[in-house]
Order: structure tokens, then sequence, then C-alpha cells
């Protein structure tokens, strides 16, 4: 006799549980038994049964479930079963994370992780063989425009596949905010008929509702240089700035600004020279907005770091050279202030396009789209590579399917207020998709390409290494536990087929931009995997989050421009400003939006924190698990808030993660060999040394959490010294880098 006690846990989210009744069956190597049980699952629980059969069934290799229905098929949304076979048998894990529908009978195979066989009658082998012709009808490509990133194929989000959808309390959520952001709309319309709107004080009228300490701040200070300057390196998009090795060609200066060149050359043979060229919106055609015209321009900014580590703006070109104007106008500081508030306006204006659809929608968004397609064709569940990449796609196919149907679409919010509305996006985004190599989308080849490693105050660019390189350690610790040598990478044929799939299907053809079209070494894959958790979690972290706090106070980034670029300084009046930028009706839609995108989702789950893992079997011989990629994160965080406060950091506090702990996401085949020793993927590098500065990136874009850290660096007060309460083992990450794809990303509108 065998005596098998069998756990079935249910999801907790609203309606994951069923009135169904379920049927269960045991596989193991020397049979097959049905278990009769009477299981009706209820949501959030986990129901035990104990179940005698009349043999050892031998090791455990699938439970098979099958829900019965009469008259409503009631989906039911199973997380996992464990099964404890007799005598002293581990425990055997069955992950789901799944809804179970219709009447079919449904397969799960053990957890264990394995990489594709050559023995056509292993059973696990059939299975994935199985799996992935059912899912290649499952999951299909799609062109949303031509000459962009293909889509999963779905006409709206209920044309997807029910695993890729919201759970219902995120649709509630999602669908409610929605509806509160309309009724604040409606709010400050009504609050505004009959005031005045000539005046840049007049958009305090609608700056009331939900903002960020930092939205306040910025408020204040939007019209300083020096914030100007700022937000190039750690605001919105840290993503456009680079420092000059020569002056740019498109800067003409006419006669009489020899002072002028003579500054320039001075900061450019210091180092201290740098260039934020927006020339990709040259040409772009501009909006049409209830009948009026919207303008764009292409603008250069020449800027400085002057001694004291501040970045600051020296001239701003808002056209290119053009045959109707080959010496277009330049605009200084010492121009009236008027005219020169105007020029940094119209910079804000194009860093708000570029940021939204080239950085966010674009190098975030689509591509992570793009992987999580490849991954659902071509990886069974089974294999390594699909456990590590699940938790960092979740939600995915959703946000990005509703931002084709209601923010980038024809009507849709880009049209209603935004400049690049109404098919420019489009134009747009062909013309990004031409420059995003694969360089650009790891961090230490994208700053050092960009020469800005080891800029003072550079914070994005420092959180970003140092997230980098713990993921890749993450990374590195999960591929060397199942490749042992380069020939098991180059032999694997569904990950060779995966790494095809987005470099030549997703991305069209993207081997001319750098990106592989096969991988031939440990390290190879290494990078490439970092580069695709780094763009789902962190990255898309720090262009997300910011909306909220930089975008709030609309003068800062108007989403759209109502009057042409001014080609003479003298004429700018306060009209003129007003004029050119949102009216009351797009100001009001911009700060709608922005809040509903960058506000903390209420399910958001932070890096290195793991739930619904699809195995649950201890790793013993992985270097580096998620629960170390959890604790060097905790410590990463923990150590910067210390010292960017000024406060010294507690003895007891590691300064490294553990070296090694248990973890239940991936277990290894028995006969695997010590991994290698290196840490840092082929293209990756140690982080550079973190400068001095008065607040983390992380605090920045997390200023509820730590308001009291938030300081704009030098330009606020600093805040008196304290004890901080942050104990590593309850501590949460609350950063704006370091947040999943849990989180919606931007285009969620």
């Amino acid at each position: 006799m065998g005596h098998y006690r069998i756990l079935v846990a249910t999801g907790a989210s609203l309606f994951a549980g069923s009135h169904n009744r379920v049927q269960l069956w045991l596989v193991g190597a020397r049979g097959e038994t049905e278990l009769e049980l009477q299981l009706r699952p209820a949501r959030g629980q986990e129901e035990e049964f104990e179940h005698e059969v009349p043999e050892d069934l031998g090791p455990l290799q699938f439970v098979k479930l099958r829900k019965h229905h009469s008259l409503v098929d009631d989906a039911w949304f199973c997380d996992r079963i464990t099964v404890r076979g007799p005598g002293a048998c581990e425990e055997a894990a069955f992950p789901c994370y799944r809804w179970v529908q219709g009447d079919g009978v449904l397969c799960l195979p053990e957890a264990t992780a394995r990489l594709a066989g050559n023995n056509a009658l292993d059973v696990f082998q059939r299975h994935r063989e199985k799996e992935l012709k059912e899912r290649h009808q499952i999951y299909r490509w799609a062109t949303w425009k031509e000459g962009l990133p293909l889509t999963i194929a779905a006409g709206c989000e209920d044309d997807l596949p029910a695993n890729m959808r919201f759970h219902e309390e995120k649709r509630l959520d999602f669908e409610w905010t929605l509806k509160a952001g309309a009724l604040e709309m409606v709010l400050k319309r009504v609050y505004t008929l009959l005031s005045s709107w000539t005046s840049l004080e007049d958009f305090d009228l609608i700056f009331w509702g939900q903002k960020s300490p930092l939205a306040e701040k910025v408020h204040q200070r939007w019209r300083d240089d020096e914030l100007f300057g700022y937000q190039f390196l750690n605001g919105a998009n840290p993503m456009l700035l680079r420092r000059c090795t020569s002056l740019p060609s498109r800067l003409v200066l006419p006669s009489g600004m020899e002072e002028l060149r003579a500054q320039l050359e001075r900061e450019l043979q210091n180092g201290s020279l740098f260039e934020a060229d927006f020339i990709l919106l040259d040409g772009i055609p501009a909006n049409v907005i209830r009948g009026e015209k919207q303008y764009l321009a292409a603008p250069l900014v020449m800027l400085k770091m002057d001694p004291s580590g501040k970045l600051l703006p020296m001239v701003i070109q808002i056209q290119p050279p053009s045959s109707i104007s080959p010496t277009p106008p330049l605009f200084l500081p010492s121009d009236p202030p008027l005219a020169w508030l105007l020029a940094k306006t119209w910079v804000r204006n194009s860093d708000f396009q570029l940021h939204q659809l080239q950085y966010h929608l674009l190098n975030t968004h689509l591509l992570a789209e793009v992987i999580a397609v490849a991954t659902m064709r071509c990886l069974p569940g089974l294999h390594p590579i699909f456990k590590l990449l699940m938790p960092h796609i979740r939600y995915t196919m959703e946000i990005n399917t509703r931002a084709r149907t209601q923010l980038i679409s024809d009507g849709g919010i880009f049209d209603k207020a935004v400049s690049t509305g109404g098919g420019g996006h489009v134009h747009l985004l062909r013309r990004a998709l031409a420059q995003l190599t694969y360089r650009s989308l790891c961090p230490l080849d994208d700053l050092a390409d960009r020469r800005l490693l080891g800029t003072p105050g550079a914070l994005y660019a420092c959180d970003a290494l140092r997230l980098w390189e713990i993921t890749a350690r993450y990374v590195e610790g999960i591929v060397h536990l199942f490749y042992h040598g380069d020939d098991v990478v180059k032999g694997d044929p569904e990950l060779q087929a995966w790494c095809r799939e987005i470099t030549e299907v997703g991305l069209r053809q993207a081997q001319e931009r750098g990106f592989p079209v096969s991988f031939q070494s440990q390290n190879q894959l290494c990078h490439f995997l970092t580069m695709c958790v780094f763009t789902c979690t962190a990255q898309h972290g720090a262009i997300n989050q910011g909306q909220l706090d930089w975008y709030a106070w609309v003068p800062n980034a108007p989403c759209t421009m109502r009057m042409p670029p001014p080609t003479t300084k003298e004429d700018v009046t306060m009209a003129t400003m007003m004029g050119s930028l949102p009216d009351v009706r797009q100001a009001c839609l911009q700060m709608a939006i922005t809040w509903h995108l960058g506000r903390r989702q209420p399910d958001m789950i932070m890096l290195g924190i793991f739930f619904n893992v699809h195995s649950a079997v201890l790793i013993e011989d992985v270097p580096f698990t998620e629960k170390d990629f959890e604790a060097q994160i905790k410590a990463t965080v923990k150590r910067k808030v210390y010292e960017d406060s000024g406060i010294p950091l507690p003895a007891d506090s590691p300064k490294k993660g553990p070296k090694k702990v248990a973890s239940g996401v991936l277990s290894p085949p028995p006969t695997a060999p010590p991994p290698s020793s290196s840490s840092v993927p082929e293209a990756g590098g140690p982080p550079i040394k973190k400068q001095k500065a008065d607040v983390t990136l992380s605090a920045l874009n997390d200023s509820d959490a730590n308001s009291d850290l938030v300081d704009i660096e030098g330009l606020g007060e600093t805040p008196p010294a304290k004890k901080l309460n942050f104990d590593q083992d309850s501590l949460t990450l609350d950063s704006g880098l370091l947040l999943t794809s849990a989180d919606p990303p931007l285009l969620s509108c």
C-alpha cells in the first residue's frame, strides 16, 4: 500500500475559487491512480487530503486534473499541488499558477527544471513538445503598425489568453482609478470656468489632488537652471544626455558669439561639456487637437558641469539649421527671462515626447512584450529560463494591449493631448527602433557610449550599475547551474529558438543592431538574460515611476505646445508663454494620466521579492539565488539611504549579501557540477564608485515613503540628522528603480 498526502492551494484573487468539482490523478514512474476526492476549491484556501493506493507509484512525475461542470463553467485559479509519498519520500511540487477552464485534462509536471532531451520516449520530453505546440496556437504574433516590433495577437484585452489577464482586484483598481482621474479632471475644469488663464500662476488652480512631495518641489523650483540641468541626469528621462568630444555640427554660432564659442571650447577641453540633442524629432508631423494645430521642435542643449557638480545650461538651439533658417537663433541664460524660460520649456516638451515614446514605450514596454511572447512560444514550463523570466513579465501583454486600444490608438490619449499624437508618434517610434541597439539596453555599455561613467551626481547611472550587477550575479547562478559549459548552451534547441524568435521575428531582424541570433557561450547567455530582467524591472521602474514627480506640474514638462517656437527674443511675452503651453483641458488630462501611470500599484512586487514562483524545490548548489538577490538589493538600498542622508552605517550592517541561502525557485539536476566562480557577464563590469549626493534616485522615485530624505541635490535644505528605522530583515524596498513588471508600465490608461 502507498499512502499519499495531497495539498491543493487555490489563488487568493477574486473569483479564484470554483463551485465546480475537480478530479485529480497521480502519475508516477510505476503507475497511475485516480484520487476519489470531492474537491470544490475555495479562494485563498489550502485543502489537504490523504489517499491510499494499492501500490507505491514510484517517483511522481505528473498530477493530472480535470474540472467538471454542468451548467456553468466556473473557472478555477490553481496555485499549486504538493504531494508527499509513502515512507521517506520528499514532497513533490506541481506548480500551476493558471486558470483551469473547460473540461479538458490539465497535466502538471513535477516542478524540477529540466533542459530538453533527445529521448523521444521520455515522458517529460513528450510533455514539453505538446505544451509548445499548444502554446503556438494560443500565443500568436501580430503587427500593430508596420515597421514596429511585433505584438501579441489581441484586438483588446478580452482577446488575450486568460493567464495573461489582470487578476480581478487589479482590473477593478485600474478601471476605478481611471474613473477617479476623470472625475478630478471634471472638477478642475469646473473650478477654472470663471477664472483667467493668462499667467503661469494660473496653473496653481489645477495643481491640487494627487501629487508627491517632489512634485511640490518641482512646482517651486522649475524655473531654475539648476533643476533644468539636474533632470537630464536624474529626472524622468536620464537616457539622452551625453558628454561631448567635439562641438555638434548643427550648432551654428553666428558672428558676435566668439565669447560663447570660447566658453564652449574651454568646457570641452576640461571634459565638462555635455549635450542633449533631440534631432530625432526633426520633421515629425505635429498633432491637430480639436482643430487647433500643435507644434514640435528638435532642440539642442549644451550644458556644463561646474566645479560643485551642478549641470547648468549654456545655450539652447530650438530648431536645427535648415534651408529656411540656416542660422537658427540661440537662446542664452542672459536673455530676457521669459525668452530663456520659453526656450527651456520647448526643451522640456521635446524631452516629454522622447521619454514617453522612445525610452518608455519602445525600449521597455514593446521590448518586454517581445520577450514575453517569445518566452511563451519557445520555452516550456519545465525550462529553467522560463522559470527565471516569468516573475518579470507578469501583466506585460495586457498593459500593452490596453495601451494600443486606449493610449496610443486612434482617438486615444495621445491624439487628445500630446503634440506627437495623430500619427506622429508612429513615425517617431519607427525612427527610434532604427536606433535601438543591444548596447543601449545594457547600462555599462550605454553609459560608456554616452561617456557618463564616473559623472558626479549621476544617481541614475550609479543605481542602474549596482542593480545590473546584482541581477547579473543572480542570473549567472541559475545559468551555471543548468548549463555546465558553452557546448550545453549551444546545444539547447529551445533556448536557441527563443533567441531567434526575439531577434529575427519580434524585433524584426535586430541582428543588424547587435542583438544575438544564437547563444554561443554561458557569458553571452547571462548577459542577454540580465538585459531582459533589467529592462522589465529596474529600467522600467526608473523610466516610469518619476512621471508623477516630474510631470504633475505641467509647465515643467508640457505634453504639447500650441504656438510655433520663437524666432526672436524680444517679442516673447507672458501671452506668448501661456499661448504655447497646454490649455486647461490638456493640462488637466496630463495631470490625471500622470497620476494614474506614476502612482504606486496596490499589487506591486519589488525586485528580489518572489512569490507565485513556478517551482518549489530547494536549491543547494546555486551560489546566488533569489534569497541572495533580495538580500543584496535590501543591503544596497539600506547602505545608500544611510550614505545619502549623511548618517553613519551601523557597525552590524552587512557590506555584502549572504553567501548562500537555500531557495525555492528552481531545482537542479542531481549531477550538477559546481558553477563557475565568475560573477559578471562578459560585457559587464564592476559598478562605478558612487559620488557623494544629497539623495538617491531611489528616494526621489518614492518620495512618499522617504519624504524626509527627498532633497534635490543642492536645491533644498539638508534634513536634520536622525536615526533611521531601517531593519534589514523587515525592510520594505520602496524604490522606483526596484519595481517588477507586476507594476504596470506607463501605458496604463
